[in-house]
């Protein structure tokens, strides 16, 4: 598989947020390298033989069959692994058509996306399509990254054509299959919801016709719909997993068993790092169920102590009876206290230069506002805990798992293990949340799960292990969004014009250290630190940045960097425009001017349907505003707020989205809600990771607060129509959120929260 690099860095990479810009390059190095290409050990060719060794279905790939599995290798040599069929469309003799996903579907609706895009093509009977997971095998990976990746909000985005164009061609050769055996002109036949209809309105069956289309020849070139002719996509879609998740049928990476399988807990060090100093195993041993206690490595170069036992509970029993001590000494213990007062002393200190202009003129600004914002370490906390089980055989190994880059953990499994990475399977389980934790450019619970298998085997026992984190144990031992500070100084005139804006940011760079440094940190900026400053405003701005090294290990959180610096440019835009005296809304248009219509749009619609302007609010309300893009899409939100005893309270929340054309409008709908849950937890109080020497001292929902249902109020989403091709929607409904709700809130009492999780009383 090869990316031809001048389209990377042309086309497709301008306009793609920056840390997935790096995210590009970075597979770009690495397919050049054979790094994500065909498994090692296989060579191209060979791989693709094997790629095209079936019509509808291949052994490589979860789709096998084996009636449809010996067709022969009909697909010229010019497609690549993900643009063939064989690798994503399995039609069974009663119709039913099953879609291979390429991506992980964790709650956001990708399971019933990929496949309504697929079936349009094929003009598929939408009743009967289902869809499964694919796995590591190269055919899944992302066609613009050339990796295995969910994530970046990049999904629909970027398989939007590739997917259409597997239907189109799976299409062509059902058709050219229908018109062999009727022996017309295939220019006769057309189709229609999984029927190839004939001459004189004779039909056949999509089920019917499958063993011979196999055989036909995979068209390179397809020609695909007209967009005036959808009908799947744009239409409002039930999700093909709702009937199994609401029914309690569904299962996830944690529900998998296999014969014989036991299950592990790790004690892990309290400090990150730390390693044990001494360990009295013998009450752990005395337990009945209790199969093994092994040091094992864990992240960031510490040791744990795993305990293997026939059953969850009896593992935690196992680990509870532990007496470990811990050897501190060597790492260091960071305390969240003294760590914000490092960051503001920082704050206060030019740092690498991001963004630059001229800041003569704030000196004689006649008007400004001086202002800094803290943003404390946040856990992902997916609703399923983490979990990986995994099997050795020999040379060979198996892993289950929900994550969102399969390609890597197989690597990096591979190394753990000691074996050839073409023996690694990777089986992609149905997750409960992620939200940027089951993409770790470590693998570190991947890692840890083969370390313990491999210890496990050590010791003498075969059978497979699940390896299971408690909620706890990720809360206390995770990896976090990194605690930010900013500092501004901004200057401006009685018009609200800036003249000048000087911006510090300090906070943990998240590829620091990890295989994406060297193509994500540029003159000692990591971009996902700095994506949004300064957006969609033409404001003259300075942005310097500092990176602290912390034994704290960060990651992205769902929105990456927008989640700090879309609080801080839409807080700052709102009270310059409130010092000046004018009209958020209208303040905010007139300085996005005509260079984003996007953005206009999205806050348009979204003050439209609030009735922003037009509705008299209740006594002690008040109105926010924001607006932000982000993975390409723009969401604005009019909130509707109010301030009790010093609580803030959120009534309501309007949402204007532009995000392109949309395949399933209830996804994006239901997408938009949940970041916007996700964003007002931010703002709640407790919603806060914090240290004391060294230690994460919250360890699960009592004190580590998540938004409740009565917190959240109505959210309507509102969509700008558009026929461009679409772009992301997993993560821009977050950012906006918190500077709408604290836009509000400065409304009500003239103050701007500039501490998240906000703490007014």
């Amino acid at each position: 598989m090869h990316f031809d690099s001048h389209a990377l860095q042309g086309h497709a990479h301008r306009f793609m947020p920056k840390h997935l810009q790096a995210l590009m390059e970075k597979a770009q190095g690495a397919t050049d390298s054979g790094a994500f290409d065909a498994p090692e050990g296989v060579a191209r060719r060979t791989f693709l033989k094997l790629s095209a060794a079936s019509g509808f279905a291949l052994g490589a790939f979860p789709l096998v069959a084996g009636a449809q599995g010996a067709a022969a290798s009909n697909a010229p040599a010019g497609l690549k692994p993900f643009e063939q069929p064989s690798a994503f469309v399995r039609i069974d003799a009663d119709g039913t058509v099953t879609v291979t996903i390429n991506r992980l579907e964790f709650g956001q609706g990708v399971q019933t996306g990929l496949p309504m895009i697929l079936a349009e093509e094929l003009d598929a009977d939408w009743s009967k399509v289902r869809s499964v997971h694919g796995d590591a095998s190269p055919a899944y990976a992302d066609p613009a990254f050339g990796m295995h990746l969910t994530g970046g909000s990049n999904s629909i985005k970027n398989s939007y054509t590739q997917y259409r164009e597997l239907g189109a061609r799976t299409r062509a050769m059902l058709v050219w299959a229908a018109a062999s055996q009727w022996g017309v002109d295939a220019s006769a036949l057309r189709t229609s919801n999984g029927f190839v209809v004939g001459p004189g309105g004779k039909k056949l069956g999509y089920g019917a016709l499958a063993e011979a289309a196999m055989k036909q020849p995979v068209p390179e070139k397809v020609a695909l719909k007209d967009p005036k002719q959808f009908r799947l996509i744009g239409k409002p879609t039930g999700r093909l997993d709702a009937k199994a998740k609401s029914s309690g049928q569904q299962a996830f990476g944690i529900d998998v068993r296999l014969p014989g399988m036991l299950t592990a807990v790790v004690a892990r060090p309290p400090v990150f790092g730390a390693k044990v100093k001494s360990l009295d195993d013998s009450a752990a041993k005395a337990i009945k169920g209790v199969k093994a206690v092994l040091r094992v490595p864990t992240d960031r170069g510490g040791e744990g102590v795993a305990i293997v036992a026939d059953g969850y509970w009896t593992a935690k029993q196992g680990r509870d009876a532990l007496k470990v001590e811990w050897d501190t000494s060597a790492v260091a213990k960071p305390d969240s206290t003294a760590l914000l007062a490092q960051y503001r002393e920082l704050a206060a200190k030019p740092g690498n230069v991001a963004m630059q202009a001229d800041m003569a003129p704030l000196a004689g600004a006649p008007h400004k506002i001086s202002a800094e914002f803290v943003f404390p370490y946040l856990a992902h906390a997916p609703m399923e805990p983490l979990n990986c089980t995994v099997k050795l055989d020999g040379d060979k190994a198996e892993l289950w798992m929900g994550t969102q880059m399969p390609g890597l953990d197989a690597m990096a499994a591979a190394k753990t293990l000691g074996l050839q990475p073409q023996n690694i399977k990777v089986h992609t389980q149905m997750a409960g949340g992620g939200f940027g934790r089951r993409a770790i450019p470590t693998s570190d619970y991947v890692v840890e799960a083969c370390g313990v298998a491999k210890a496990a085997r050590t010791a003498g026992i075969t059978a497979p292990v699940r390896i299971l984190w408690s909620r706890e144990d990720d809360i206390k031992g995770g990896y976090y969004r990194p605690m930010h500070v900013h500092r501004a100084e901004i200057g401006f005139d009685a018009q609200g014009k800036i003249l000048a804006w000087d911006h510090t940011i300090v906070g943990q760079s998240i590829t620091k250290g990890s295989p994406f440094e060297a193509f994500m940190v540029k003159n000692g900026i990591d971009a996902t630190t700095t994506e949004g400053m300064g957006e969609p405003y033409n404001v003259p701005m300075k942005l310097s940045v500092h990176h602290p090294d912390v034994n704290v290990p960060v990651l992205w959180w769902r929105s990456v960097g927008s989640t700090h610096t879309a609080y801080v440019m839409e807080t700052l835009i709102d009270e310059v425009a409130r010092a000046s005296k004018q009209d958020p809304v209208a303040y905010r248009m007139a300085l996005i001017g005509d260079k984003h219509p996007r953005h206009k749009a999205a806050l348009q619609l979204a003050v439209a349907q609030s009735g922003y302007g037009k509705k008299k609010l209740a006594a002690g309300r008040a109105w926010g505003v924001a607006v932000h893009e982000s993975f390409e899409s723009v969401v604005a939100y009019v909130v509707e707020a109010s301030v009790k005893d010093g609580t803030p309270k959120l009534h309501s929340i309007t949402a204007g989205v532009h995000c392109n054309l949309v395949i399933n409008p209830k996804s994006v709908e239901a997408q938009v809600q949940g970041a916007a849950l996700m964003g007002l937890g931010m703002c709640l109080p407790g919603a806060a990771i914090t240290l004391k020497d060294g230690v994460v001292e919250q360890s699960n929902f009592g004190d580590y607060a998540v938004p409740r249902i009565t917190d959240m109020p109505q959210v309507t989403v509102h969509i700008v129509p558009s026929a461009d091709p679409p772009k992301g929607m997993g993560e821009p409904g977050l950012p906006p959120l918190a500077p709408a709700f604290a836009n509000a809130i400065a409304q009500i009492t003239g103050k701007t929260p500039r501490e998240l999780p906000f703490k007014l009383a």
